[in-house]
């Protein structure tokens, strides 16, 4: 656990509203996720996980450790944020991967199913180019998007409705090393 002068130091002196998973609540969800996945796709099927960066990269990096599978792994970028803290409604897609999806098991893996307008325009995409299956695994649900086109099968955690940083999670590119889970 992180003491007061580290948190203070790695957050530039912001002060946290307060911190809404820890680090040791993180991890043991994430190893569970990992062992639901496993148990989810049968052994000798091809499995490729798809990261949405940048968002992911340590939920990413933590899940495929408790993926008792081969897999490979790429990564998507889109971008809705921008600055704010609000997602602006228009999503731009700034890297597609190079792993052909055809005929794979697709898992996507998001850090936060917030507006769902990032969702809702990449998984008709990807269904579009021939996957066998194509699931939604996110870190955090908010539970307020509107008409999802799918809803993520695996979730760590029901999200409040709060700006959210760490693990990953960013405000204009920063806090995403702070290894817990904190409103802004």
């Amino acid at each position: 656990m992180l003491n007061t002068a580290d948190t203070h130091a790695r957050t530039g002196g912001l002060e946290l509203r307060r911190i809404v998973y820890s680090e040791e609540d993180i991890a043991r969800r994430v190893a569970e996720m990992g062992q639901e996945i496993t148990a989810a796709y049968p052994e000798g099927e091809d499995l490729l996980v798809l990261g949405l960066l940048k968002g992911s990269f340590i939920f990413l990096a933590d899940l495929v450790r408790h993926i008792a599978r081969p897999i490979q792994v790429d990564f998507l970028v889109a971008a809705s944020y921008g600055s704010g803290t609000e997602s602006s409604g228009e999503v731009r897609l700034l890297y597609d991967p190079e792993a052909s999806v055809a005929g794979r098991n697709l898992l996507l893996v998001e850090d936060i199913v917030d507006s769902g307008n990032t969702l809702n325009r990449l998984i008709p995409m990807l269904r579009e180019r021939g996957p066998r299956s194509v699931e939604l695994c996110a870190l955090l649900h908010k539970r307020i998007a509107k008409n999802l086109v799918q809803e993520p099968r695996w979730v760590g955690f029901d999200a409040p409705r709060e700006f959210l940083i760490g693990y990953g999670l960013d405000h204009s590119e920063n806090f995403r090393n702070l290894p817990f889970i904190a409103s802004l």
